[in-house]
């Protein structure tokens, strides 16, 4: 019978003077060595990469998207497959997201989470109806859920907290997340509290439902569920969540349980990544994985592990590759420069990707001029395994005990602060 004991999370070792660690988180579908960098496959595939190919480059899990995946294919498809690894061709441990990030992107329409305060964000701070330009509000959100007006074909869709646990455990993830309310930095403080606690009613309802379909889904393995903390910068808000998430409890077949793991949500300056993840460490039980929802480029990821973070997934290694740039170990390039078209040398020198073993800068630059659908394979290719690489290397610096030279030789070169080899 599936029960809350089927995952569990070991600690490793520890750093010195900040919350990092490493750890193993344990699935039906496998063991997560964390830190772990998680590979975005928002529609049940990592855009332009083969899954098998994905596996290769030693990502250990993926995480898709249970909003996207309720509009197509559908829910009930993926159950009848026996879960998303199986429909997808995955073996891993899966992760899905709840819906959450949809109540900000299709409500106000604005796309970046992290250091939400471009140009297209002036005049609106502050405003609890801000709608980026160009967009119109195809959410809305009220204390019991969330109206969705589909993007495919304009059909009205509810979510509420249960039906996001029943789309999650249909779509069998091994970590799924509790239904949320994402904000945005320009809602007022006023509005901050009121989402959070309508976040704290539906995390509970979360809890709650999932514990009625682990029972009656018990043929299945068990599936994890994280609360989801948020609270956009304030402090007090963050830690209000932490606190009150990590003293849920809901009755498995008779024995109350938590969360399994959290996650870390909610928009905030990049400047103050580390700062947020770290008073959510400082707050959260340290047996139980803490995952950071959507960050970035690699300073975001040293100072994630750093504060505490132990999982977190980003759609930048393919996103970035897909529009023709490419991660070297001296910074993040774009391929389509003129200096790169007689370039017969791979992305990287060293790398040990599949693209950098077999193709040029010079074809792949020619792909991208020809608009040719194989450089985002390419590119994707190399991106996704620079980045799994470096998760990996810091987890050893941090097994090592050399977590801040690593950090300080790695951003030095990788921000230009040393030279590129001539």
């Amino acid at each position: 019978m599936a029960e809350p004991s089927d995952f569990s999370f070991t600690l490793g070792a520890r750093m010195d003077g900040a919350h990092g660690r490493t750890g193993t988180i344990h699935t039906p579908h496998g063991d997560i060595q964390t830190p772990a960098y998680i590979p975005v496959g928002t529609k049940a595939t990592v855009k332009a990469v083969l899954p098998e190919v994905v596996k290769d480059l030693g990502a250990q899990a993926v995480l898709s998207n249970a909003y996207h995946l309720y509009l197509q294919p559908g829910p009930e498809l993926l159950d009848l497959h026996g879960g998303l690894g199986k429909f997808m061709n995955w073996d891993g441990p899966t992760f899905t997201d709840s819906g959450g990030f949809q109540v900000m992107s299709l409500g106000s329409g604005f796309k970046k989470v992290i250091d939400m305060t471009g140009p297209e964000a002036q005049g609106k701070v502050g405003s609890d109806d801000a709608v980026a330009p160009g967009k119109e509000r195809l959410a809305n959100v009220d204390d019991d859920g969330v109206w969705f007006t589909s993007h495919i074909n304009g059909d009205r869709l509810r979510f509420t907290p249960e039906v996001s646990m029943t789309i999650q455990h249909q779509l069998g993830a091994d970590v799924m997340m509790a239904f949320d309310e994402l904000t945005t930095l320009h809602n007022s403080r006023g509005y901050q509290e009121e989402s959070l606690e309508r976040t704290r009613r539906w995390a509970q309802r979360s809890l709650d439902e999932h514990a009625r379909l682990t029972e009656q889904r018990s043929h299945r393995p068990y599936q994890a569920l994280y609360g989801v903390i948020q609270g956009a910068q304030y402090e007090d808000l963050r830690r209000k969540a932490c606190r009150d998430l990590r003293e849920m409890r809901a009755e498995f077949n008779g024995v109350e349980a938590g969360f399994d793991g959290y996650g870390l949500g909610g928009a905030f300056e990049k400047e103050n990544l580390g700062t947020i993840v770290g008073w959510c460490a400082e707050e959260l039980p340290e047996d139980k994985p803490r995952h950071l929802l959507g960050i970035s480029e690699p300073d975001d990821l040293f100072a994630a592990i750093e504060a505490g973070a132990d999982t977190f997934d980003a759609v930048s290694p393919t996103r970035v590759g897909r529009t023709g740039a490419f991660y070297t170990e001296y910074g993040r390039i774009n391929l389509p420069r003129a200096e790169f078209a007689a370039d017969l040398s791979p992305l990287q020198d060293g790398c040990d990707c599949y693209t950098c073993a077999n193709y040029s800068k010079a074809y792949i630059r020619h792909l991208i001029k020809a608009d040719e659908i194989l450089a985002g394979t390419l590119m994707s290719i190399h991106n996704l395994r620079f980045t799994v690489r470096l998760v990996d290397d810091i987890r050893q610096s941090i097994i090592d005990g050399d977590f801040h030279e690593f950090k300080d030789q790695m951003l030095g070169r990788y921000y230009n602060q040393q030279k590129r080899p001539v």
